[in-house]
Order: C-alpha cells, then structure tokens, then sequence
C-alpha cells in the first residue's frame, strides 16, 4: 500500500491488489495510514492457482482495475 501511495503521488495511476480475506485488514492499515490508494479485491485463495485459473481470476478483476484507474467516467 505504501508502494501505491508513492507511485500515485510521482503521477503514476496505481491500483492495489488483494484477495477478499485481506479486505478488511487493507482497510484498517488505510485508515491508519491516512492512505486513500484504489483497491481491487479478487477471490481467494491465489496461492496455488494453475495458470489458467489466474487467467480466469485476473479476467474477472480486468472491469475493476480499469475503473480503478481511470476514475468514474
């Protein structure tokens, strides 16, 4: 998260990626942080994962990251 806080403030559009179970726990350091970074959540497990799956889960995440990117249109 630190990462995507410094790369967003050199102008470079980041988005975080996590797994559902860690949804909670990213928002928690967020908000003791002071961070606002966008986040995308894809299901969990990822460890594990054939490459295909992966394929499949980063598909299914693809709508979210864009629009984590580029803001509402």
């Amino acid at each position: 998260m630190h990462d995507s806080d410094d790369l967003e403030r050199r102008g470079i559009p980041t988005v975080f990626v996590a797994s559902d179970p860690f949804r909670s726990a990213a928002q928690l350091q967020a908000d003791a942080l002071g961070l606002d970074v966008a986040r995308v959540f894809v299901e969990h497990p990822i460890q594990d994962r054939t490459d295909d799956e992966m394929r499949t889960i980063a598909d299914q995440a693809f709508d979210a990251l864009v629009g984590a990117l580029t803001g509402p249109s």
